[in-house]
C-alpha cells in the first residue's frame, strides 16, 4: 500500500511496463513528491541504495493528464493501471485492488492540485551521459531524451554489468513480496508468512535486503527466496518480544520493528507499514500459538488467517495452497 514517509512524501512499490507494449513488468519503487511535482521510480527504497543513487524514471505531474483503472485493458496484468502521459501510456501492478485504488486516487489529487510552471522539467537532471561513483565502484549510466506527443521523456540506454549483478534480484522480485514461491523445503510447521525485508547488520550496521520466512518454530531469513540455506534461524522460544521499533527516527528508516531476543535485537524495516503491522501480529501470533497451554492446528490456522500470506506452491499457480 502507498504510505507517507517522513518527508511527506507517497511512496511504495509497484511494478511498471518501462518499455510500452513489451509486457514486461519490472518491480521498482515508487516517491510521489508533490514539491517536486515529479513521479520518480528507483530500483529500490532509496534508503537501501548507495548515496546519491539516481531515479531510473521520473516523470513531472504536470505532463499526466489521467490515472484510471487498466484491468480491461490489460487482462492478463492483474491489478493494472494506466497513467496517461501525453501520446505515452505508462501501465502499472499494484499489489492488490485496494493498492491499485488507492494509488489512482493519490496520484489523480495530485495532478489535479499541480500548477503547471514554465521552468518544469523532466527531471532536475537532464545530463546524457550521468556518471555515478558508487561506494567501492564506479558505475556509468547514459540516458536519453525523447520528445514524444510533446512530453519529454527521459530513460536510460545502457547499464553497467556489474549494476545490473547487483540489482538483478531487485528488479526480477515477484509482484507481491510476500507472496513469492519458494524452491527450498518447507520445515514440519509449514510457512505462517514468507516476504522480503530489509535488515540491519550485526557488524557493519548496513542494511541489506533479505527474505524472511516465518513458520510455527523458527523465523530465519535468505539472501534470495531462490536460497535453500538460510543465513540465520532465530527460534520463537528465544524471542522475548516484537515490536514496531522506537528507535525509528533516530534511525531514520520508516515501518522499522525489532525483534528483540535473549541475545541481540534484529531491526528489520517492512516495505509499508500494513507489512510491518503484518510483521508483529503473525510473529507474536506465532510464539503465543507455540508457548500457549493450549497449542492447536487451529490456533495456527488463526495466526496465517491474521498473518494472510498467500505463499503460492513452487509449482507456478497463483492459487493459494490449503493449509
Amino acid at each position: 500500500m502507498p504510505y507517507v514517509d517522513r518527508q511527506n512524501r507517497i511512496c511504495g512499490f509497484l511494478d511498471i511496463e518501462e518499455h510500452e507494449n513489451s509486457g514486461k513488468f519490472l518491480r521498482r519503487y515508487f516517491i510521489l513528491d508533490t514539491s517536486q511535482n515529479s513521479l520518480l521510480w528507483y530500483m529500490d527504497n532509496p534508503q537501501n541504495l548507495p548515496a546519491g543513487s539516481p531515479s531510473v524514471g521520473c516523470l513531472k505531474l504536470t505532463y499526466i493528464s489521467k490515472v484510471s483503472d487498466a484491468t480491461k485493458l490489460r487482462p492478463k496484468a492483474e491489478f493494472c493501471f494506466v497513467i496517461n502521459a501525453g501520446m505515452r501510456k505508462y501501465y502499472l501492478q499494484a499489489n492488490d485492488q485496494q493498492d491499485l485504488v488507492e494509488w489512482v486516487n493519490v496520484l489523480n489529487k495530485a495532478t489535479k492540485i499541480t500548477v503547471p510552471k514554465p521552468s518544469d522539467q523532466l527531471c532536475p537532471a537532464d545530463n546524457v551521459n550521468n556518471q555515478l561513483e558508487y561506494s567501492g565502484s564506479k558505475k556509468q549510466i547514459s540516458y536519453k531524451t525523447e520528445i514524444v506527443g510533446g512530453v519529454p521523456i527521459i530513460t536510460p540506454t545502457q547499464q553497467d554489468i556489474s549494476e545490473s549483478a547487483n540489482t538483478g534480484d531487485r528488479s526480477n522480485l515477484k509482484r507481491t513480496q510476500s507472496q513469492l514461491t519458494p524452491p527450498y523445503r518447507l520445515s514440519d510447521g509449514g510457512i505462517i508468512k514468507a516476504g522480503y525485508c530489509v535488515k540491519q547488520g550485526a557488524v557493519m550496521k548496513t542494511w541489506k535486503r533479505r527474505f524472511f520466512i516465518l513458520d510455527e518454530n523458527t523465523i530465519g531469513y535468505f539472501k534470495s527466496d531462490m536460497d535453500r540455506d538460510p543465513l540465520r534461524m532465530i527460534q520463537l522460544r528465544e524471542v522475548q518480544k516484537v515490536q514496531e521499533c522506537k528507535q525509528s527516527d533516530i534511525m531514520m528508516r520508516d515501518n522499522l520493528f525489532e525483534i528483540v531476543t535473549t541475545s541481540r535485537t534484529f531491526y528489520v524495516q517492512a516495505d509499508s507499514p500494513e507489512e510491518m503491522h503484518s510483521w508483529i501480529r503473525a510473529i507474536s501470533g506465532a510464539i503465543v500459538a507455540q508457548r500457549g497451554p493450549a497449542r492447536s492446528a487451529a490456533s495456527m490456522r488463526q495466526v496465517r488467517r491474521l498473518s494472510n500470506p498467500c505463499i503460492p506452491r513452487y509449482t507456478g499457480s497463483s492459487a493459494c495452497p490449503p493449509y
